[in-house]
């Protein structure tokens, strides 16, 4: 007899979210836009999800809405089989509990005026029975920061460490999903692979989902073990990573993957601007 398939931890069905756009003439009502379009996906608990796209193309709108930080003008998102589409924020209690957010810009998204060890806390507050001292020592050691980062304040920190204080703090009320959206793309390039292998350890370590969002389909890869790939405002491919990173069906995937910076391109590129200069010609203008 066949065992039932487990229930996702994240169930989407034909989410939609537009925008209307300021009006342009008194004689037609004003243009909408189309952010998320008929999106249906589901993520299973533990699973290491990753939402990739240009910019534009819809991958940040839709993690928003599965975090419950905006509302879908159509369509269906259940957490833990819970509805979650259309709630009002009084709620969501149950959501914010177990769906925390990392941000692109940590300085945007740490309060300044805040000591470190006072951001890591705050989702701490009114819990009872919590040894906070000792959660913001643990979470400090977790993302690898010394404890008297805890008397600092955000300004302090270089730019990979402040995001590791952001992660800390989504860390702290103990969720069971991670929503990193671009944590790296502000990042200079030297420490990004830093923070994605602390990413990706922490959720090992603390048996986490990850729903992850880059412009990057190499990070994606090298992060989740689905990729779903987003353009215009749907989901235009799906399936394991190795499959759509190595062998795309989309034309859009495809396009993505001939983008991806390598080796051979940058030598074939310096090659070709060689030849140009030998020939007189301009690199620009070469074939």
């Amino acid at each position: 007899m066949t065992e039932p398939l487990t229930e996702p931890l994240i169930r989407v069905r034909d989410l939609d979210r537009s925008y209307r756009r300021q009006r342009t003439s008194l004689l037609r009502p004003p243009p909408r836009v189309h952010a998320v379009r008929g999106v249906s996906v589901d993520i299973a608990a533990g699973q290491r999800f990753g939402l990739v796209g240009e910019s534009g193309s819809g991958k940040s709108t839709l993690v928003r809405l599965l975090a419950g930080l905006d509302t879908s003008t159509s369509g269906s998102i259940t957490f833990d089989g819970r509805e979650i589409a259309g709630r009002p924020e009084r709620k969501l209690g149950f959501l914010r509990e177990q769906v925390q957010v990392v941000f692109q810009d940590p300085m945007g998204s740490l309060d300044p005026r805040m000591r470190v060890r006072d951001i890591i806390a705050e989702p701490l507050a009114g819990r009872a029975g919590v040894d906070v001292p000792g959660r913001v020592r643990e979470l400090l050691d977790a993302v690898g920061l010394p404890t008297d980062a805890g008397d600092r304040y955000p300004h302090q920190f270089s730019g990979g460490q402040r995001q590791r204080i952001s992660i800390a703090r989504a860390l702290s009320p103990r969720p069971s999903v991670l929503v990193a959206d671009e944590p790296v793309s502000a990042l200079d390039v030297s420490v990004r692979a830093q923070v994605l292998n602390l990413l990706a350890d922490l959720v090992e370590e603390y048996g986490l989902t990850l729903v992850f969002v880059s412009h990057d389909l190499t990070v994606v890869r090298h992060v989740c073990d689905t990729i779903a790939v987003m353009h215009r405002g749907e989901v235009v491919e799906l399936g394991p990573a190795e499959r759509v990173a190595d062998a795309p069906e989309h034309p859009y995937t495809r396009r993505l993957v001939a983008a991806v910076p390598t080796i051979r391109g940058a030598l074939a590129g310096v090659r070709a601007a060689d030849l140009a200069r030998g020939a007189g010609t301009d690199p620009e203008e070469a074939p």
